[in-house]
């Protein structure tokens, strides 16, 4: 059984009992003997041990982690510090400085301040084969994060979607609170950041929203 540590426990606890899950732990449990699997185990849940469910005030919404030596760490678009910002990140960087002022570049690429802020940081699949993107999209873990968006949907207090490319724009139908705001624009990834993600203000935008419902703004340095 898997421990967030805070409110998660008692929403998800049904979810590791369902039949889909058992099946993904199974396969899980053979990949990670016998093949490098990304993130370390113990990782795989950092996005919601960071941030508990009444906290979020943001999701981004990633594709799969990073599929290079040392780079995932259990957060979507982040890395350890030491590990050089992926192109999608530094990306991200620039747009938050044309948006807001605040400028991450040069930095590191750990998200993990946002992630303490209130920023759930959730990949649409939680693990994937080394060198081998999108390795384990069909093990189960799209079953898993579309519940967790449903079970943010239902929560009354408003926060902020960003949605990102195909992958995270197929969780909309899933947001249909009238109370919670959704942005959506083109992946950060260099193959489609021109294509309406660089000017997308969604950073400057989540904060206004927040601020118009009491949530209080985002800070969007990450040191």
């Amino acid at each position: 059984m898997v421990n967030f540590g805070n409110d998660w426990d008692e929403l998800l606890k049904d979810e590791f009992e369902k039949d889909y899950y058992v099946k993904l732990r199974q396969t899980l449990i053979e990949e990670y003997k016998t093949q490098q699997i990304f993130p370390d185990m113990y990782d795989i849940f950092n996005a919601m041990k960071l941030t508990s469910y009444n906290d979020v005030r943001c999701v981004i919404i990633g594709q799969d982690p990073y599929h290079g030596e040392g780079q995932a760490h259990g957060l979507s678009f982040s890395v350890k510090k030491g590990v050089a910002p992926p192109p999608s990140l530094v990306n991200i960087f620039k747009e938050i400085r044309d948006d807001t002022g605040i400028n991450n570049m040069g930095k590191h690429g750990e998200l993990t301040k946002w992630a303490e802020n209130g920023v759930l940081l959730l990949n649409s699949v939680l693990t994937v084969r080394a060198h081998s993107p999108k390795s384990h999209q069909g093990i189960g873990w799209q079953n898993f994060t579309t519940d967790v968006i449903k079970l943010l949907n239902q929560r009354e207090k408003p926060m902020v979607f960003m949605l990102w490319g195909g992958d995270a724009k197929a969780k909309q139908k899933f947001i249909t609170n009238p109370a919670h705001l959704v942005l959506k624009s083109a992946h950060p990834s260099p193959l489609s950041a021109y294509n309406g993600f660089f000017g997308c203000k969604h950073f400057s935008q989540a904060n206004e929203f927040l601020r118009a419902v009491g949530q209080g703004e985002i800070d969007w340095n990450i040191d």
